[in-house]
């Protein structure tokens, strides 16, 4: 089975380098200092597990790489609508996609059935390039459930956890699941396949809409975070508002707020994705994690203050970052 990592920084460089590690046929896509590092030394992992170094095939032409048996997308959501359109070269009859992003996917409402059937969130997918860009039948969903960065190029850091699920949209146990996690699994993961791939989104999303955001106002780690009593409350909130939101799509979170946010204290000082982005300079995966959900709530009627006003203090911060670090551009300051 061939795969190709479509953006192989901190996420899909570890899944890609876990995939080189157990002998897996991989291509590695990136590029900058990221790539050039890669092709002089390789790829190497840092990890509580076990540190390790391979030297996988790298590119930055997918033109050069041929159709591949399964594509995951390792980019962040906010990068999708700039590679979705280059991914054609991949793509052959039954190529698999299998993106990675955190929040609401593009996909997520393509035959889903009812009102809401095709229904494309501007936030997540601007003009709609994603989806004319990947077939709704090549989707196999999936969700990461581990924290790593990128600690230099060619250098990948894992910090913890291993769990990456899949499942199909249609909630089918489908023979192509079964191998994607069957290769996953023999590189190291956990790779369990479920059949209610957008409840689980939904149970992730309740901690990322609340805790991301916030973090980036404030620096806070998750303990910090759960057990602020101001900040804990306001959390909380916002969990509310996006389960009532998650409620009206007839999805009920077999998780409770309370055991979400004893969930986030037990992890400790750790740095959320939005946080170590913004650190670094980076882009912020704002609306697809907190953007969209705020779009559906406009469309469904919910009434959404809390999570609306850390949207809003989040939005200007990224766009005050953007605008220091490209000041001569107009885009920064739209």
């Amino acid at each position: 089975m061939k795969i190709v990592i479509a953006g192989a920084g901190a996420i899909g460089g570890y899944i890609g380098a876990r995939l080189a590690r157990a002998g897996a046929d991989v291509v590695l896509f990136a590029r900058g200092p990221h790539l050039q590092a890669m092709r002089e030394r390789g790829l190497r992992v840092l990890s509580p597990e076990g540190d390790f170094d391979v030297r996988p095939e790298v590119t930055d032409d997918l033109h050069t790489v041929g159709p591949a048996d399964v594509v995951i997308l390792g980019v962040k959501a906010h990068s999708l609508p700039a590679i979705a359109p280059s991914l054609g070269p991949l793509l052959g009859a039954d190529t698999v996609v299998v993106p990675t992003q955190n929040g609401i996917p593009w996909w997520y409402f393509q035959g889903i059935g009812g009102a809401l059937d095709g229904l494309r969130l501007e936030r997540v997918d601007p003009g709609g390039v994603i989806a004319a860009s990947i077939e709704p039948r090549r989707v196999v969903g999936s969700l990461a459930y581990f924290s790593t960065d990128i600690a230099e190029p060619g250098v990948i850091h894992h910090t913890e956890g291993n769990r990456l699920s899949v499942g199909e949209p249609d909630g089918t146990r489908s023979e192509r699941s079964r191998r994607i996690a069957e290769a996953l699994t023999a590189a190291g993961f956990h790779c369990p396949i479920t059949t209610r791939i957008r409840d689980e989104i939904w149970v992730k999303l309740l901690g990322n809409i609340a805790f991301n955001p916030i973090s980036a106002l404030t620096g806070g780690t998750l303990e910090e975070m759960a057990r602020h009593p101001d900040v804990a409350r306001l959390a909380r909130e916002v969990m509310g508002e996006t389960a009532a939101v998650a409620g009206k799509l007839g999805i009920e979170l077999p998780i409770s707020i309370d055991r979400r946010m004893a969930g986030a204290a037990r992890v400790g000082a750790h740095k959320t994705s939005m946080l170590q982005d913004l650190e670094a300079g980076r882009p912020m995966e704002l609306e697809a994690i907190v953007g969209a959900v705020v779009e559906l709530g406009e469309r469904l009627e919910v009434a959404m203050p809390a999570t609306r006003a850390i949207y809003a203090c989040a939005k200007l911060l990224d766009e005050h970052r953007t605008q220091r670090a490209h000041p001569h551009t107009e885009e920064a300051v739209r």
